[in-house]
């Protein structure tokens, strides 16, 4: 179950509930609480230091969120991470993706555009860091100025609607380090695309990124399996 290391998420203008819930989804997301994992109420509850009420509410949310499943007869699992549900998310990303980056070519603003290129020099240093909760959040800081620059509130509302469950997968791959110098060098594509306007270009780009989390994702699920 839950780790040692599992400890609440402090926010003093949120209720107990919500913290509750913000602090089990940082861990499933992280993988912190694995794929699969039974999640016992009065043991969460323990650890957590809280009533199994909260606990409860949480986890019902997760299951809303597809982060957690009800198992018949085991009750709540933390949600497997399955070639189809990483393929009908990426499938959705990679469009979204793609016409992100086209349209930045037309509209990123001059900050914006000094905004990615300090992004990309940053998610670089993350990388020295090997932490891949500081990776991850370089990662998400760059990709959301592309997004912003859209000025497409509703294409920003449908990235973020996805948001939560594209973090697990991103997590998921940002942990093979081997991939990493891979990642910046699409990055630098995607900077440098937007950077000359080629619209072309930066949107092959932002589906060669997501090409290559799902390749490698998948590659991590079937050695989990022993496929």
């Amino acid at each position: 179950m839950a780790k040692d290391n599992l400890q609440m998420e402090a926010d003093d203008f949120l209720p107990l509930r919500d913290v509750v819930f913000k602090t089990l989804r940082k861990a499933i997301l992280t993988g912190e609480l694995k794929p699969g994992e039974r999640l016992m109420e009065i043991h969460l509850a323990n650890r957590l230091g809280v009533s199994r009420t909260p606990i409860r509410e949480a986890i019902r949310k997760l299951e809303l969120e597809g982060l957690v499943v009800m198992i018949p007869r085991r009750g709540a699992e933390v949600a497997q991470i399955t070639e189809k549900s990483l393929k009908d998310v990426l499938e959705v990303r990679r469009a979204l993706d793609a016409l992100c980056a086209e349209l930045a070519c037309d509209r990123i603003s001059e900050e914006e555009m000094n905004q990615l290129r300090k992004a990309c020099g940053e998610f670089e240093k993350a990388v020295q860091t090997k932490n891949a909760t500081v990776i991850a959040k370089a990662d998400v800081a760059l990709h959301d100025i592309i997004v912003a620059a859209t000025g497409n509130q509703r294409l920003v509302q449908l990235v973020n609607n996805l948001a939560e469950q594209m973090y697990r997968y991103r997590f998921e791959y940002i942990k093979d380090e081997s991939q990493h110098e891979r990642l910046i060098e699409e990055h630098r594509m995607i900077y440098e695309s937007i950077r000359i306007k080629d619209k072309a270009a930066a949107a092959a780009a932002a589906r060669v990124h997501i090409d290559n989390q799902e390749k490698s994702v998948i590659q991590q699920i079937r050695l989990d399996n022993n496929v």
